[in-house]
């Protein structure tokens, strides 16, 4: 005697529906998500905020960190200089960082210098005019000139020093006559390929910009900035004894 087995439709699992909800004066369902017109004024939803926060990050990729060794008091000539010198950094692939406006470590200055020489891949340097001085007296027989000259700022002596002792590629960029006879930006101090002036009497932002002096050494140390970069950061097995 044979058994049949009975074979039952499977019945399907009924689902909870949610109840609509529906807007007012509208014969159509609306989303759970709600409008971007019905946000408050100033508010994002959460897929937009991290995607403008990505899209921020994401244009520093690709961009090497170097040190920016400049002055905070700027005429607006200058300031339109700098503004077009991280320009073009900035164009290079490059992140410019200085002390104090992009880092500031709580620690003594020279301390945060060396900081940020160790974690950047290459240095800047633009020394513009600052005081307009004149020798009165030398310690020891006359003054070595009478004749007015500018300085610069006592620290761009001091981070492209220290950036040099690190090894950094260091590129010097100076408004003309500044520093002329003193420290690292007197001649016969730093290699020549690494230095060039801006004439702030004679020439314009863009002609300094444009020239062929400015867009070769800037591509040679861009250059030297992205080897320092791969060098550093290869694995220790990898570089050879």
């Amino acid at each position: 005697m044979s058994i049949q087995k009975s074979k039952g439709k499977s019945q399907p699992i009924p689902l909870k529906k949610r109840s609509p909800r529906y807007s007012a004066g509208k014969s159509v369902l609306s989303l759970e998500k709600p409008a971007i017109s019905s946000l408050p004024s100033g508010s994002q939803l959460p897929g937009d905020s991290v995607s403008a926060h990505l899209s921020e990050y994401v244009d520093r990729a690709f961009r090497i960190p170097i040190f920016l060794s400049t002055t905070n008091s700027l005429n607006s000539l200058q300031q339109q200089f700098l503004n077009r010198l991280i320009q073009e950094i900035e164009n290079a692939l490059l992140f410019p960082r200085t002390l104090p406006e992009s880092e500031q470590y709580p620690e003594a200055i020279l301390t945060s210098v060396r900081r940020l020489v160790m974690s950047s891949y290459g240095l800047l340097a633009i020394n513009f005019r600052r005081f307009y001085a004149q020798f009165i007296k030398s310690n020891v027989g006359p003054a070595p000139t009478t004749t007015p000259f500018w300085e610069g700022s006592v620290y761009l002596q001091i981070e492209p020093s220290m950036a040099f002792q690190f090894g950094l590629p260091i590129l010097l960029v100076r408004e003309r006559g500044t520093d002329a006879g003193n420290g690292i930006w007197a001649g016969g101090i730093t290699p020549l390929n690494i230095f060039v002036e801006w004439d702030s009497d004679n020439q314009t932002v863009e002609e300094f910009f444009s020239s062929v002096q400015w867009r070769e050494v800037l591509a040679n140390w861009a250059a030297e900035v992205r080897t320092n970069y791969y060098l550093r950061t290869e694995p220790t097995f990898g570089l050879p004894n």
